[in-house]
């Protein structure tokens, strides 16, 4: 089991400000993580987490992965990665009042990450909940979900 998890960041452009300010208020708890984003996404979370430890007077090193913008195949490189066992929350805040380019990359996240049973959060109140949540830091650990094994032991005729 890794010791580390791997939290996923993501926002729709029109989020991106709040998922910005939800980093700022727990940048302390985030650090502590591997993380990956999507796009621009990770390059705006990893500007807000020098301006954090810069106001503070502290220095650690960000452990960032990025990936491809959205709609250039990061949520399907965020997917695989899920998949894999590679991530092991996702706090995505997407925009639900507009239609997007790739909403059915987006439907297909969605699907993946409760397919898998990781924890994940599409509101900033369900991500401020899981953040500092005992259970989060202290190595929740969550099974994979019964209808993965379901479908691999199905039989066909």
């Amino acid at each position: 089991m890794k010791l580390v998890k791997r939290i996923a960041l993501v926002a729709h452009d029109n989020c991106k400000q709040e998922l910005l300010d939800w980093v700022r208020c727990h940048w302390i708890e985030l650090i502590q993580y591997e993380l990956v984003c999507t796009g621009t996404t990770g390059n705006l979370v990893g500007e807000m987490f020098q301006k954090c430890m810069l106001e503070n007077g502290v220095e650690f090193p960000l452990n960032m992965t990025k990936l491809k913008s959205g709609p250039l195949v990061g949520d399907q490189q965020l997917g695989a990665a899920i998949c894999n066992a590679e991530i092991d929350a996702l706090f995505f805040f997407w925009d639900a009042m507009e239609p997007q380019p790739h909403d059915v990359d987006i439907k297909a996240l969605l699907r993946i990450a409760t397919l898998y049973n990781i924890i994940y959060a599409c509101s900033r109140s369900t991500a401020d909940l899981i953040i500092t949540s005992p259970l989060f830091t202290n190595g929740f650990h969550f099974g994979t979900n019964e209808q993965i094994d379901k479908y691999k032991n199905r039989i066909l005729q």
